[in-house]
């Protein structure tokens, strides 16, 4: 047999996205709209939990999340014919502002110092 997920490849992408938050309070109550909605598909208790959820993070994480659709992040590659999107899962959590560089400006340093 050789069909083609028997030598199919597995590519993880990762991107990191860093946004300022400009107006908590507007980004909320977006969200809340969303929640709020007929097609959100929740239960009256799991659209209680999450209108709580929104309006007790101050940072917006928990309002943002709600605002990003699959697509758009499926939209990163389908573009591409030679790939089919397996899975995502999407993470929304504060940051101080910056991309953490894991150290390679420490060793671009070194570099241009010799």
């Amino acid at each position: 047999m050789s069909d083609e997920t028997d030598t199919g490849r597995y590519l993880r992408l990762t991107v990191d996205l860093v946004v300022e938050v400009q107006d908590v309070k507007a980004l909320q109550a977006a969200a809340l709209a969303e929640i709020r909605h007929p097609d959100a598909e929740l239960d009256d208790d799991e659209r209680q939990e999450q209108i709580e959820l929104v309006n007790a993070d101050d940072t917006g994480a928990a309002a943002l999340q709600w605002l990003i659709e699959p697509d758009h992040v499926l939209g990163l590659v389908e573009h591409v014919s030679d790939v089919e999107p397996r899975e995502a899962m999407l993470g929304v959590e504060p940051s101080d502002g910056i991309l953490e560089d894991e150290d390679e400006h420490d060793h671009d340093d070194h570099d241009h110092a010799h």
